[in-house]
């Protein structure tokens, strides 16, 4: 079931809620194993800038005093395989670029010897940080094939930083450097693009580096995925759909990168320039994102340095943060932003303390449940109060059942002389709805989430709750197969809790409420098990406090 539609069902019932309580039912009121990684993020020394003039012909050094090898005339390219402590990476000579990055923190899947994660899609064509030149200068260089300095292909990172430098000569004398450094213990890889100008004329262009990202158009997430950048301090996500109509995003570039749930990609120019971000689809189902900056212009003899910081890893807020340069703008919560981060800064301290994500998630609904808990109480003091009236409104409905007008003259001259606020049952509902939704957000797109276990059988909280693992499919259920048992215990609280409600004076429209706990079971079948936690959780405490409320009002 796609996720947008789940949350559009949501709001939709809680619409039911308020249209009946306000205009159908006299007002009557209607209740509604990866852990954080500490990774250190360090900043990154700027690659040295290679001076103007520097050699164009020879051996040139290359990383640790290796000399470059002829970057001129045909050869099969290579793959060098690049280890550090906390990724693998694979970088290809054909154009240099990233075919291959595994995180050595995060799996596939949370079965203990799952093969570790692999955050370049094997499907996207091209891979990741191709150069190209925009416009008709340097064409050659988007098929380029460089040559590595590596002797070997394999370079282990540890202690200090690496560096793995690519060269590459057009037909024209232009001579385009590659440079990687690598540090162990840090998702930061430092990037610097020498372009020397070997030709006997002036040189002109616009360097690009670009990111590509497989996604099915037809698959749907709640919450963004796909192409992001940070421009003049403002954060851009474009939707697949937009690319035709807004390919282009102008301004001071900060960062470009793709987005997923829980992994980024990003680029980051050094300093933060003034450029483009260009969007193309390579195929229906790729796209790429180019950062593209000013035009150079380089006369013959003289060398251009530009640099870039690359971020390849977890969409992990606390680490984006440390990073800086506005990366953090990359986890971002939708509308209620401003309370998915407190909660999830909440959640992250209690789990500090007591290291399980299911505890954490209980606890902090406990929270919110006391930080609502004087709405909470107005909306059931107003059910408690109105429950009492319950016989003096059906004598008034049977008396005027012919006349609706003299009906809701009568009824509103009832809530005056009791003192009710018919108001007073909803509004406290709609107020918790952005909890709701922050919550939701939160706990679907938080990577500390990814894998954690709970207890017994819940051994994802980011995954939707399963007990057993049945060979057949299940109608609304996707899959894993199994039994939702989280989810069933939690509509019979709603079930319960609908109970301690007036009923309306309606008997279809009573059948009909006592209906929504099995839709809204049904609706949450897919959600993941810390969402249906947390709406268990909550409405455990809601079935005490109205409980109390009502016994103090009775």
């Amino acid at each position: 079931m796609e996720q947008g539609r789940i949350l559009l069902a949501i709001v939709l019932s809680f619409g039911v809620f308020l249209l009946w309580d306000l205009f159908l039912v006299d007002r009557e009121p209607t209740p509604g194993p990866a852990t954080e990684t500490a990774i250190r993020s360090q900043e990154s020394a700027p690659l040295p800038e290679v001076p103007p003039g520097a050699p164009q012909a020879g051996a040139p050094a290359g990383a640790a005093g290796r000399p470059l090898p002829p970057a001129l005339g045909n050869h099969a390219a290579r793959v060098i395989t690049v280890d550090t402590p906390v990724y693998t990476i694979k970088i290809n000579e054909k154009g240099a670029a990233v075919e291959s990055l595994v995180l050595k923190d995060f799996r596939e899947k949370p079965a203990p010897g799952s093969a570790f994660k692999e955050i370049i899609a094997p499907q996207v064509k091209g891979k990741a940080l191709l150069l190209s030149m925009e416009g008709d200068s340097l064409g050659q260089l988007k098929d380029a094939v460089f040559r590595a300095d590596a002797a070997d292909d394999h370079l282990q990172v540890s202690g200090t930083p690496q560096e793995l430098i690519f060269r590459w000569v057009s037909t024209e004398g232009v001579e385009v450097h590659k440079r990687f450094r690598f540090h162990p213990d840090s998702y930061l890889i430092d990037l610097g693009v020498d372009i020397i100008n070997g030709s006997p004329v002036e040189f002109e262009g616009r360097l690009a580096i670009g990111l590509r990202k497989h996604q099915d158009p037809k698959s749907k997430e709640y919450g963004f995925v796909g192409p992001a950048a940070l421009i003049d301090s403002r954060l851009e996500q474009i939707d697949f759909k937009k690319v035709k109509d807004s390919p282009v995003y102008e301004g001071t570039l900060q960062w470009m990168g793709m987005v997923d749930r829980y992994f980024l990609g990003v680029v980051m120019p050094e300093p933060p320039t003034a450029g483009q971000i260009k969007l193309e689809m390579v195929d229906e189902q790729t796209i790429e994102s180019r950062l593209v900056l000013g035009t150079e212009r380089l006369a013959p003899g003289q060398t251009k340095h530009i640099g870039y910081a690359i971020f390849l890893g977890p969409k992990q807020l606390s680490l984006l943060k440390k990073i800086g340069r506005g990366l953090d703008e990359a986890v971002n919560f939708g509308w209620f932003d401003f309370l998915a981060k407190p909660f999830l800064w909440i959640m992250n301290h209690i789990y500090g303390v007591i290291p399980n994500y299911g505890v954490a998630i209980i606890l902090l609904t406990v929270m919110t449940k006391i930080l609502l808990w004087p709405l909470g109480s107005k909306s059931y003091k107003s059910m408690s109060e109105m429950k009492r009236i319950q016989p003096l409104m059906a004598e008034i409905r049977e008396k005027y059942k012919k006349d609706k007008q003299k009906m809701n003259a009568e009824m509103m001259n009832l809530y005056r002389t009791y003192k009710i606020n018919p108001m007073g049952g909803c509004l406290p509902m709609v107020v918790q709805i952005p909890v709701f939704f922050a919550l939701y957000r939160m706990l679907y797109e938080a990577i500390e989430l990814r894998h954690a276990p709970f207890v017994g059988w819940i051994n994802d909280l980011s995954a939707p709750d399963r007990l057993l693992d049945f060979p057949f499919s299940i109608p609304l259920m996707e899959p894993p197969y199994g039994i939702p048992v989280l989810t069933i215990v939690m509509g019979a609280t709603m079930f319960l809790q609908q109970k301690m409600s007036p009923a309306p004076g309606d008997p279809a429209q009573a059948k009909m409420m006592m209906f929504m706990p099995l839709i809204f079971t049904v609706i949450f079948i897919n959600f993941s098990s810390g969402l249906v936690l947390y709406w268990l959780v909550n409405n455990v405490l809601s079935i005490a406090q109205q409980y109390y409320i009502q016994k103090k009002y009775a």
